[in-house]
């Protein structure tokens, strides 16, 4: 009798196991191929000086000794979206809109490019579980303008929602602009109008706008098995209403001085402050408030707009605390956060 127990118990782990590596290569996207660099080693890419994000014992060690601050959701009668942008801006300012976590629309030289792009109600594989959307996104979907370009930072999926990703391909056909290997997948999916970048290359976006993508310090993956296999970035957008840089999602080196030498002046930066606690597992890939204050300085950012914060409870501060961190270490700099579905016209 045991030994049928043992048995059964046996193969209900085995099939537990199978499920969770098949799901994991299911999951897992194609990886990119091409000459090795400072950065990509023929199999994976790396960040500079070899700085790594923690591994799968310090993630056990975090998960079993969370302490997660307070986040409270909104209910349907608590939203209030934004007003519905313009179709276009053709004078020589800069429109840009805040619509949750690092989404914006940036409006510029007749150009609507938006970054990062997620409309889900969660960052996750699945629509049962993962972090849920606890504020929402600021505009709605309906009243967004036709989108010309979409630049994407990485393919983690509170950056790379794929459901939205389809949805702006099947209604307005732009331009989608990845990293190095980020395209293969967005190609599995159907979407086949794609760039991708190294670092420090580039792209036009039309005749008088390029792009080009720039380090940053992360890491990228969506399944088990693809760890590190696509590269992430950050972007400068050079415009001839000024520069705009979206540093993606990044922990902090000495790379953004480089960034602002390379790039200068730089008009408008948006510069992520949340999921930084604990620093002792956060810090190699997310900076904190008073790291993104140093970013805009090193940058040599004109101004600065706050991102990836309130939006999805990804680490251990809470709702509030990158708000009242980022409030202390301002110092009155030219920097501020604003409300989903608020813009800032910049001129």
């Amino acid at each position: 009798m045991w030994q049928k127990v043992f048995m059964s118990i046996g193969i209900i782990i085995a099939v537990f196991f199978g499920l969770v590596l098949l799901l994991g290569w299911g999951l897992s996207a194609p990886g990119y191929k091409g000459p090795e660099t400072d950065h990509f080693n023929g199999s994976k890419f790396v960040n500079r000086d070899g700085y790594e994000e923690k591994g799968f014992t310090d993630m056990i060690k975090w998960m079993t000794s969370r302490k997660p601050g307070e986040w409270t959701g909104l209910s349907e009668e608590d939203i209030e979206y934004g007003p519905k942008p313009a179709g276009r801006i053709t004078d020589s300012t800069q429109v840009i809109t805040f619509i949750n976590h690092s989404t914006f629309l940036i409006q510029t030289d007749s150009l609507n490019i938006i970054t990062d792009p997620v409309y889900s109600k969660r960052v996750s594989p699945f629509t049962f579980a993962g972090p849920k959307r606890m504020r929402p996104p600021g505009i709605r979907y309906e009243d967004l303008p036709e989108i010309d370009v979409v630049l994407l930072s990485h393919n983690h999926y509170d950056h790379l929602d794929i459901g939205t990703l389809k949805r702006i391909k099947e209604d307005f056909d732009p331009l989608f602009v990845t990293p190095l290997g980020v395209d293969l997948y967005l190609n599995k999916e159907g979407i086949s109008k794609t760039v991708s970048l190294d670092w420090w290359q580039e792209t036009s976006l039309s005749g008088r706008v390029e792009v080009a993508a720039t380090e940053a310090q992360h890491f990228s993956s969506r399944g088990m098995f693809d760890r590190d296999k696509t590269l992430w970035a950050g972007y400068v957008i050079k415009s001839p209403t000024g520069n705009i840089y979206f540093a993606g999602d990044t922990g902090y080196n000495d790379f953004f001085t480089l960034i602002g030498e390379k790039y200068g002046p730089i008009k408008t930066s948006l510069i992520p402050i949340g999921a930084y606690a604990p620093r002792w597992f956060m810090a190699p890939v997310h900076i904190d408030p008073e790291q993104a204050l140093q970013v805009h300085k090193e940058v040599g950012s004109a101004f600065s707009i706050g991102m990836h914060f309130g939006t999805f409870p990804l680490a251990d501060d809470g709702q509030e605390e990158p708000i009242n961190d980022f409030k202390k270490a301002l110092n009155g700099e030219p920097f501020v956060l604003l409300k989903e579905g608020e813009h800032i016209v910049i001129k």
